[in-house]
């Protein structure tokens, strides 16, 4: 009797230990954990984007694959009124092929290719000074999902509307491929 009585306190205890936790607000390291900056400099917190699909992006005014900016903008244009919406973030961790301020890199954004998706702030996205986001979204020991070395300047990552991670995409594939149009649609990929 003693001995069921002892289990019966040791499963209350743990029960009221992660019910005090829930309460208390214990640390979420999900996507929508974080706070970046804007390329203005303001703070940007990612939980304002619960209920999206989102496109992750590594961004560089200086690359092969700047073109990209335009398939972007126009996959934004096209969603955006669809829950799914673009954030991108400069880095300069590629051939140094993001050397401007964030205040170059926004005018040549919007002057050359007419973005309005969200721009982030120059960040690392590899290395020593990597941020903590894309600590996040390359560690399947933080994302849950898999290990995802950023390759290239715009590499992508999907997150789901509740803020999962859904995939890795290497940087050559387009922002308007079918994979991605289908995933933002909600249906498989033809």
């Amino acid at each position: 009797m003693h001995e069921i009585k002892h289990k019966i306190m040791k499963k209350f205890s743990l029960l009221f230990f992660v019910a005090t936790l829930w309460a208390c607000g214990a640390p979420d390291t999900g996507f929508y954990s974080y706070t970046v900056k804007t390329i203005d400099g303001g703070d940007f917190a990612l939980s304002q984007l619960k209920g999206k699909k989102t496109l992750v992006v590594n961004v560089a005014s200086k690359c092969g694959l700047t073109p990209q900016y335009e398939q972007l903008q126009a996959l934004y244009e096209k969603h955006k009124d669809r829950n799914f919406t673009v954030i991108a973030f400069p880095a300069n961790n590629f051939g140094g092929q993001e050397p401007g301020t964030n205040e170059e890199i926004k005018e040549f954004c919007t002057a050359g290719y007419g973005v309005t998706f969200p721009m982030m702030a120059k960040i690392s996205v590899q290395g020593d000074d990597i941020a903590p986001l894309y600590q996040w979204l390359t560690s399947k020991a933080a994302n849950g999902r898999e290990d995802a070395e950023v390759q290239w300047n715009f590499h992508k990552f999907l997150i789901d509307e509740n803020g999962q991670w859904v995939k890795s995409l290497a940087p050559r594939t387009l922002p308007t491929d079918e994979e991605i149009v289908a995933w933002i649609e909600g249906r498989t990929a033809e």
